[in-house]
């Protein structure tokens, strides 16, 4: 899936990249550490960078794709500034995490796995957190919000956005 973002990266980024690349190219298996070193900078993996590091590696783009789509811990579209995170694991699904799911995808106008289009929201699901005992569970950055309703997420998306404080 391509973001309706456009890419951002600025040259200090792509020197780092390049530098980091330059420094592990030759280095049996170098494609998975460049590609970790390139979301950490980047916070996601578009096809400009992909681009260079499939320069920089001598490799195709389609490798680097390959790999990008192949490994849960890469994504190749852009996290918002708030990162939300709805668990839907057994207990938080018995418990209404769907619902409360849809609820933030209406609310945000955008599904799982995108970013709203001024960059402040992403939404994921995630398969468990680890607080059963507060189900349906959502995280936005590091907060953790427990027994949910759908009726909740107004309330709470109105606590990260400009003069929600």
């Amino acid at each position: 899936m391509s973001s309706t973002l456009p890419f951002k990266g600025t040259k200090a980024q792509e020197e780092e990249l390049r530098q980091f690349i330059a420094d592990h190219k030759h280095i049996p298996g170098a494609l998975m550490p460049v590609l970790q070193k390139a979301q950490g900078i980047y916070g996601y993996l578009p096809e400009e960078v992909q681009q260079i590091i499939a320069d920089g590696l001598d490799i195709s783009t389609s490798e680097v794709y390959g790999v990008a789509t192949f490994y849960s811990q890469f994504s190749l579209t852009p996290k918002g500034e708030h990162k939300i995170s709805v668990c839907l694991g057994t207990a938080c699904y018995v418990k209404g995490a769907d619902k409360v799911l849809e609820k933030i995808e209406e609310k945000l106008g955008i599904k799982s796995g995108q970013c709203t289009p001024d960059g402040l929201f992403s939404i994921d699901s995630c398969r468990c957190v680890g607080a059963c005992g507060l189900a349906p569970v959502v995280m936005i950055d590091e907060d953790v919000y427990g027994k949910l309703v759908p009726e909740d997420v107004d309330s709470i998306l109105a606590k990260y956005t400009k003069g929600g404080e």
